[in-house]
């Protein structure tokens, strides 16, 4: 049932490290930041959302003035127009709320087994021996890796390229994520190298986002998934993109568009991690299961490992607005 009337809206700041920083080619990603939202109807029920940081930009400055900005009460109609003017983490957090508000939350399901990430450089042959060894007779969809990469000196990452891939079993999907990081010659020098490769499910922003017409050409040649370049295509050009999407929840805004999207198939989007707490988390797995059910199901990138433990990564809302105080 749909919340209407005056909702009561508390913010919490939060703010912690990665168990160990990750390296790419856009920068090193050490700690998040940002706020924990608890929306309160009338009839006292509670919706929860999360307004994380960017990505390697940690203070977000004017996202701490927006929330300050915002009034501790609001009529529903008022705050649907107000998040059609917020910041997309801000815009978020209020989605999440509302759609949790109007049913979302009813059965909140769990994410399918994640794709594993590896770090850049040599960590990676590393940390895929301990992935393998822990998905050592498991049963489910076969091992998704996906590896950092653009991040070191290019002869470096092909020559472990090659020892990754005598390592990864033949069952194995991986997945290399440049982060927009390559140029051109670069990336069809690694496309000369992947085109029969099997176990290649995708090369994801090989190129800057504004590349897209390089894209496009890579993509005729192996699976390219576009992740940056989503924010600067035009809806037309994202309908007519046809590989994978990386679809970051936390990051975009108002996510129940995607939330209806992937309710009635929508194809081919992956859900991935913005490393956020436990109330961006149980939303990002309730997609992530939505999309396992849909027509082009897929590991979704949930990072397992490279987040802390504690009660502010908890799948209790409740816990984790306590661990933020």
């Amino acid at each position: 049932m749909s919340a209407e009337g005056l909702l009561q809206l508390s913010w919490r700041p939060y703010r912690f490290l990665l168990p160990r920083s990750l390296i790419t080619s856009r920068g090193e990603l050490v700690e998040r930041s940002g706020w924990l939202l608890c929306l309160q109807a009338s009839s006292g029920a509670l919706g929860w959302g999360e307004a994380a940081a960017p990505l390697l930009a940690p203070a977000a400055p004017e996202l701490a003035a927006a929330v300050a900005a915002l009034p501790s009460a609001l009529e529903r109609e008022e705050l649907e127009q107000r998040i059609l003017q917020l910041p997309a983490p801000l815009a978020c957090a209020m989605g999440m709320a509302l759609a949790e508000l109007d049913g979302a939350g009813g059965c909140w399901q769990l994410a399918p087994r994640s794709a594993w990430l590896l770090p850049a450089g040599e960590a990676a042959l590393a940390t895929l021996e301990r992935v393998l060894a822990s998905a050592a007779g498991s049963l489910g969809w076969p091992v998704t890796v996906k590896w950092k990469v653009a991040a070191q000196p290019d002869a470096e990452e092909r020559v472990l390229l090659e020892a990754l891939l005598e390592r990864l079993p033949a069952a194995a999907w991986l997945r290399l994520d440049a982060n927009g990081g390559w140029d051109v010659a670069t990336a069809h020098r690694w496309a000369d190298r992947l085109v029969d490769e099997p176990r290649l499910q995708w090369l994801e922003q090989p190129l800057a986002p504004l590349e897209h017409a390089e894209l496009a050409r890579l993509a005729e040649r192996l699976p390219v998934a576009l992740d940056e370049s989503l924010s600067h295509l035009l809806p037309h050009q994202l309908e007519a993109w046809p590989g994978w999407q990386v679809r970051r929840p936390l990051q975009e805004g108002d996510p129940r568009p995607l939330l209806q999207q992937l309710q009635a198939g929508l194809p081919h989007q992956m859900i991935s991690t913005a490393f956020e707490t436990g109330i961006g988390r149980r939303f990002v797995e309730h997609l992530a299961a939505l999309q396992a059910q849909g027509p082009t199901p897929a590991a979704p990138g949930l990072a397992p490992g490279w987040q802390p433990e504690g009660l502010l990564f908890a799948a209790e809302p409740e816990r984790v607005w306590e661990a933020a105080a």
